[in-house]
């Protein structure tokens, strides 16, 4: 007969002092699991080592123990002073004007990766914020193999989900202990009855998905309600790793034979969407996109006075722009920033206007939080009692709201700046005029930054 005997019951008799045999007997425990190496993450330094949509041409690396190297950096510098090479691109980006998102719309793919590649510039529609909703759809349907950054940020999330819910169940595990030993255990709730409603209501505030976005079809809620769910979101079920998550099953049509076709007739539907500041950065500031309306492409102070009517809702169509119209004032505060190096970003998301990453969004979160407050401090406005009422509106906030602001900033990690802008009296030309100059006009703006922290009693003492 042959024994089977497992490797987890052989013992190795080895030899101790202070036994009575002489030997002792160490069990071998179980081997641990392999860890499966996490998915390659994109060369980020390279996809965006342009930091703005120009081409750049560097001198050649100076050697000091190679005096050819002397010779190279002279000979580029000389072909570069007589024939000068072209920063911009041979073409120029093209992008429309959209009145009912008051927004520049960009759906050439070449020209999207560019102006997000080379200057994080724009959002994807469909996306959160790079353009990925083809990458998205592929993955959907099982047709792209790695993980989308929405999926990765997901997982991110869970993850985080399920260390606070393990965290509380060991600190209510600890308060009981804490209480049984002292003879105090009253009526407390079990940790797996307060973790199950703790997870009830994460389902409650994250639905269930549905297939044709309807959360009235009661034919796909009942799929769901009638089979048994596990609310408990701790239990370790080892099953787990194989089961496929749901999703909507892929439309294909009588054509089509294998799955594998749609590779090929999914069409990209999503397109980069320019915020004004955005769009006008490039079209004078670097002077590499053209902005059209209706087929026609329109000029430098065309676009200026189209965006400053443009600038709120419902849009203004005065012939004459006010100094201290809204687009004026991001766009100076947007070309001032994006002059000083920083990758400018919408901050709507944490109820500001502009939020500055040191080298974009993939590589670190946003630094600074920028709120833009207009500066009535020019004599102008306060020769009459009228202007000194109208300008003392726009200038007043509470200091309710400015605690409400720099709580939220502070929670998620981020420095308010508060920046004023000054505003300088009215001019009388327009933007029809054949001497009007938007240089001219931007020089009269003057910025002014101030950091605000948060006092912390315990951190901030004398």
């Amino acid at each position: 007969m042959s024994a089977i005997v497992e490797a987890s019951q052989i013992s190795t008799p080895l030899e101790a002092p202070g036994s009575a045999n002489g030997t002792v007997a160490i069990e071998q425990g179980p081997k641990p699991q392999e860890r499966v190496p996490r998915p390659k993450r994109p060369n980020y330094v390279q996809i965006h080592s342009r930091p703005l949509p120009l081409n750049i041409y560097p001198l050649p690396t100076f050697i000091p123990h190679n005096p050819l190297s002397l010779l190279r950096i002279a000979y580029a510098l000389f072909s570069q002073f007589f024939w000068p090479p072209s920063s911009h691109p041979p073409d120029s980006y093209k992008g429309y004007f959209s009145h009912e998102t008051q927004s520049v719309h960009v759906t050439d793919v070449k020209t999207i990766r560019a102006l997000w590649e080379r200057g994080f510039f724009g959002k994807g529609n469909l996306s959160r914020s790079e353009p990925r909703w083809l990458d998205q759809e592929k993955r959907k349907r099982g047709l792209l193999v790695l993980e989308t950054s929405e999926e990765v940020t997901r997982q991110r999330r869970e993850d985080r989900r399920q260390f606070k819910l393990e965290r509380a169940r060991k600190e209510r595990e600890a308060i009981e202990q804490q209480l049984r030993e002292e003879g105090k255990l009253g009526d407390l709730a079990p940790v797996n009855e307060t973790l199950g409603t703790e997870a009830v209501v994460e389902s409650e505030q994250n639905p269930l998905p549905f297939s044709n976005g309807n959360a009235n079809n009661h034919s796909e809620l009942n799929s769901f309600t009638s089979g048994s769910m596990d609310v408990n979101p701790l239990e370790n079920d080892s099953n787990e790793a194989d089961r496929t998550p749901w999703a909507p099953e892929a439309t294909i049509s009588s054509n089509e034979v294998a799955i594998d076709g749609l590779d090929e007739v999914l069409e990209d539907e999503e397109h980069l969407q320019l915020t004004c500041e955005e769009s006008f950065f490039l079209v004078y500031g670097l002077g590499v996109l053209e902005v059209s309306d209706q087929g026609t492409a329109i000029q430098t102070s065309a676009l200026f006075k189209l965006f400053c009517q443009n600038s709120s809702f419902p849009s203004r169509r005065a012939s004459t722009f006010e100094p201290d119209n809204p687009f004026l004032l991001k766009y100076v505060v947007y070309h001032h920033f994006r002059s000083l190096g920083w990758v400018v970003r919408p901050g709507v998301k944490f109820a500001v206007d502009y939020l500055l990453y040191n080298r974009g969004p993939v590589f670190s979160h946003a630094e600074f939080a920028i709120i833009i407050l207009p500066s009535y401090s020019h004599p102008y406005w306060s020769e009459s009692s009228e202007r000194k009422l109208q300008t003392a509106k726009k200038e007043t906030k509470d200091w309710w709201w400015l605690h409400r602001v720099n709580r939220v900033q502070t929670q998620v990690h981020k420095s308010l700046v508060l920046v004023y802008v000054d505003i300088p009296p009215p001019s009388h030309g327009t933007p029809e005029d054949r001497g009007f100059n938007i240089g001219n006009i931007l020089k009269r703006y003057k910025v002014r930054e101030f950091v605000l922290r948060r006092w912390i009693p315990n951190r901030n003492r004398d």
